[in-house]
């Protein structure tokens, strides 16, 4: 098992340089967590020890770590890997919610699940049964009951980038019976049930006949692009996240303005692994009245939301969540803007909790989906 996760990874090829410590988030906020720790066990130790080893489950799988090593060390593969061979053997991560949330994503495995998550779609929103466009809408309204607590409103993104889709002249077709992606069982090891996620999908997409799939979700669109090709095979469609659609068809878009000061949160499967930074920036750009402010780490050294997987969310992922909105604020932005329904809710959780122990002022910013501000931009909601 070991052998061929370090070959496939070139765990060898660490020099042992500290350079992936040195950005790693949780390194920053933990003692004792490193990427490179993680290797020279996996590489040193038995198979045993390495899969009972706690940090395993810390890293954010954010890719910093990985983008800077002068080796080419594939940490992020190294976790994903090792975190199966640990699910095997019995071993996880700390369950944030009370493993709710796994929960949802397995009972979405079965195969005669009946759901009822076509109610969002208010009668001003078209959808087609024949278009070439699929918008895959993802967990968000399971988001929007389970986190209403914190006013998550992740049925807002699903709303606006159909809202958008239609005023640029697309009916995309949804899928009544459309299931998780998998992409949180794939990162924490299940790989078992997300291969029956991706096999149900995947059918539910080509009986579609569609050919453009559409997500509003950067971790649905990185599992559908990447994950399920490699998984299954080739598939006869594009994937695309909103915000590279929208970049080609804003001028097709009647947009009012909104004056407004804004940054913007790039999220680590957005950016890091798709390499797409410019889309949303353009988009956010494009409207007239909004001033764009830039914060200190932005674009390939954005730093990570603080949690993933719905795995470890504990202290060091609200510091890092405290420190990520304080720099938002500091750009003198009114809106933080994300395009990444889970990077919305961390923050927003942060907000809530820290909200009770510190100055309402300190992290005090809207946050806000980039659909949500060109809806906003476009008026008439």
């Amino acid at each position: 098992m070991k052998e061929e996760i370090i070959r496939k990874t070139k765990a060898y090829y660490c020099l042992d340089c500290g350079k992936c410590t040195a950005v790693c988030p949780i390194s920053n906020v933990r003692n004792g967590y490193s990427p490179r720790k993680l290797v020279t066990l996996t590489v040193n130790r038995s198979d045993d020890y390495v899969l009972q080893e706690a940090g395993l489950w810390f890293c954010l799988t954010c890719r910093m770590c990985q983008d800077i090593c002068p080796s080419d060390v594939d940490y992020v593969e190294l976790t994903k890997l090792l975190r199966g061979e640990a699910k095997k053997a019995g071993e996880e991560g700390r369950c944030s919610h009370g493993g709710a949330l796994q929960s949802i994503m397995k009972i979405m495995t079965a195969p005669d699940l009946k759901q009822d998550r076509m109610g969002w779609i208010s009668s001003d929103l078209k959808t087609s049964n024949d278009s070439e466009y699929l918008y895959f809408v993802g967990c968000l309204p399971y988001f929007d009951t389970f986190f209403s607590d914190i006013k998550a409103n992740s049925l807002d993104i699903a709303r606006s980038t159909l809202k958008i889709l239609n005023l640029s002249g697309v009916e995309p077709q949804v899928i009544a019976n459309e299931r998780c992606c998998g992409h949180d069982l794939l990162w924490t090891g299940d790989f078992e049930n997300f291969k029956r996620l991706a096999q149900h999908n995947v059918n539910e997409i080509k009986k579609t006949g569609a050919k453009k799939i559409i997500t509003s979700c950067p971790e649905c669109l990185m599992t559908l692009k990447v994950d399920y090709p490699d998984l299954l095979g080739k598939v006869d469609y594009e994937v695309m996240h909103i915000s590279e659609f929208l970049s080609d068809k804003l001028s097709q878009i009647k947009i009012k303005g909104l004056e407004k000061k804004v940054t913007f949160q790039d999220p680590c499967r957005l950016g890091r692994f798709m390499n797409i930074y410019e889309a949303p920036r353009k988009v956010m750009k494009s409207i007239k009245g909004v001033e764009f402010r830039e914060m200190k780490r932005s674009g390939a050294k954005a730093i990570c939301c603080g949690t993933a997987g719905w795995i470890n969310c504990d202290a060091f992922s609200k510091k890092i969540q405290d420190e990520r909105l304080k720099e938002a604020k500091s750009t003198g932005a009114e809106i933080l803007v994300t395009a990444c329904p889970k990077c919305q809710i961390h923050f927003k959780c942060a907000q809530s909790e820290y909200g009770k122990e510190k100055s309402k002022d300190e992290l005090k910013i809207d946050i806000i989906d980039l659909t949500t501000l060109l809806a906003l931009a476009i008026g008439g909601e």
